[in-house]
């Protein structure tokens, strides 16, 4: 089978004019043949019968889920089945396109296009969040230069300068060497730019003002009194707006089969919160019937935060959850060795069960409309699939098989009548927590009903953090997790057979902006790495100015 960049460049797009006719839009700007900025007043029209579905996964493992092929194909079948859809997703970040995970624009012929342009620059959404956190940092550091009359305690700045990148070298770094006149020397962090409040901010903003609103609220640091310093204080908050207004538009693409797609912003669900904008969404649920959304990782992370922050924030709910798994995916969580996984296993396979088990308990907590898509590849036997099925309708959720990746929407036909019928009936949604809790209540309901930990441990400077937002009166906010994915628990290396295990609670921050308190688990890093030979290794231009090597 050809690769997917070698799909992508053979597909026949339709100019971005032609989509925004078939849903209606009038209000966007063409930013070249193929892509389009939606215009922010379609936020404002109210379709009241649209349905949204949140599409996620079983826990990530090497060989993939395809959780944004399914996502992908699941819109195009719908209006293959003659519904008016369109699949939400989150920008890709640069860091995983150039690492290891690749770029996030689906496989096969489930793809959104144009896939090199999503995956690298795309409308310059990412370069203006980085500019706007980096002007925030160099505004900080000026203040203090020129008298610091906000009495900012260098050892207390919160914020950091990021760029959207895996740079470990950037992690800890020293500025302010050199002469007087280069500034205060002082230890500084990067993010990647994924990982910012900034990143957070665009993607639960309603508008320009609520945007403004959430900016000006954001701390940058605390004085030498232990209070405070917002980007108001510092008077940042118009330039950021500036920076960021065309950033605001959400993006209008297509799919391979030229269903419209929308793109727009892009927090990690390790790290961050895990979803597209409520402004993408919201846009969409406002012009077509059915949303087709997602959200990061695996079900224990991104659909987590989807439902207990971007819902509780946003006021919207999802009428059906899909969680995508795989056979090879449920047999590598058992344990099976990798080189191995493409064998007939009933075993292994009943024993990785218990993963999507997990899973649809969580998913369970929060509404009653759940189906199981089945990721089929070429090596599943009809044993396996039939032993799958038969494990989830035990649980009374149906389990789909879908060959998208393959066969584009006519693989996800089954997969989109089950939605639909889903869709039609009341989802019961509810949160897991609520926000009226304590911190600590919050962070256990979470671990123990989520991530299925015996207790939850918190450091020193955890139990400090967490008094601290307490005082301020940030302390009913919901939670935003920073954890691995590999792994319900804190550890990426403890499988689903080990029951006993804690959740350790490294340090606590506010995102006063965004609406919530992030607790970093364990060893969790907000800067990742390269591995030992990058994607980028691979990535290339030939002459005839078509890029190769892109994932």
């Amino acid at each position: 089978m050809k690769t997917d960049i070698e799909i992508s460049q053979e597909a026949n797009l339709e100019d971005i004019d032609q989509i925004c006719e078939k849903i209606g839009l009038e209000d966007y700007e063409k930013l070249g043949k193929y892509k389009a900025k939606i215009d922010l007043s379609y936020l404002q029209k109210d379709k009241k019968d649209s349905k949204l579905v949140l599409v996620t996964a079983t826990n990530p493992t090497p060989s993939g889920e395809g959780k944004t092929t399914v996502n992908i194909g699941l819109s195009m079948a719908l209006n293959k089945v003659g519904k008016n859809a369109i699949s939400v997703l989150r920008e890709p970040s640069l860091g995983p396109s150039f690492g290891r995970k690749g770029g996030a624009t689906g496989g096969g012929y489930s793809q959104v296009l144009p896939m090199d342009e999503i995956n690298l620059h795309f409308t310059g959404d990412f370069h203006a969040i980085t500019s706007s956190v980096n002007l925030v940092a160099a505004i900080i550091d000026n203040h203090i230069y020129q008298g610091n009359e906000k009495n900012i305690d260098p050892k207390q700045i919160v914020w950091r300068r990021c760029v959207d990148l895996n740079d470990r070298a950037l992690r800890n770094v020293v500025i302010g060497m050199g002469n007087k006149t280069d500034g205060v020397i002082r230890e500084d962090k990067f993010d990647i730019t994924v990982a910012t409040e900034m990143m957070a901010v665009l993607c639960l903003a309603t508008s320009l003002d609520d945007f403004k609103k959430r900016v000006g609220k954001m701390i940058v640091a605390y004085d030498i009194y232990n209070n405070p310093v917002t980007v108001d204080d510092i008077k940042a908050t118009g330039s950021v707006a500036v920076l960021m207004k065309d950033a605001l538009k959400p993006n209008l693409v297509q799919t391979i089969e030229n269903t419209p797609a929308i793109i727009h912003g892009g927090p990690f669900a390790n790290i961050a919160h895990g979803c597209n904008s409520l402004i993408a969404t919201k846009t969409a649920l406002a012009i077509s019937d059915y949303v087709v959304t997602e959200a990061g990782f695996g079900a224990d992370l991104g659909a987590e935060k989807f439902n207990d922050i971007k819902c509780r924030l946003g006021d919207i709910k999802p009428d059906a959850t899909v969680i995508v798994t795989s056979i090879r995916s449920l047999k590598y969580q058992a344990g099976m060795p990798s080189d191995a996984l493409q064998e007939e296993n009933l075993d292994y396979l009943n024993k990785g069960f218990e993963n999507l088990k997990i899973h649809i308990e969580n998913m369970k907590k929060f509404g009653t409309n759940i189906v199981v898509a089945i990721n089929k590849f070429n090596t599943d036997t009809d044993e396996e699939i039939s032993q799958l099925k038969s494990l989830t309708k035990s649980m009374e959720v149906n389990a789909i098989e879908t060959t998208v990746f393959a066969n584009g929407s006519q693989g996800g036909i089954d997969l989109a009548n089950e939605v639909v019928d889903l869709c039609e009936k009341d989802n019961g949604f509810e949160f897991l927590y609520d926000v009226d809790l304590t911190i600590k209540e919050k962070l256990e309901k979470i671990s123990k009903d989520i991530y299925r930990a015996k207790d939850v441990v918190y450091t020193k400077k955890a139990n400090k953090d967490i008094k601290r937002i307490e005082d301020l009166g940030y302390d009913n906010l919901p939670i935003c997790v920073a954890k691995t994915p590999y792994s319900f628990s804190d550890d990426p290396n403890i499988r689903i057979t080990d029951k006993d295990y804690d959740i350790t609670i490294r340090e606590a921050r506010i995102n006063a902006g965004a609406g919530f308190i992030v607790a970093y688990t364990s060893n969790i890093l907000t800067m990742p790495g390269l591995p030992k030979t990058p994607n980028a290794y691979e990535i290339d231009i030939d002459s005839n100015n078509k890029i190769v090597g892109l994932s």
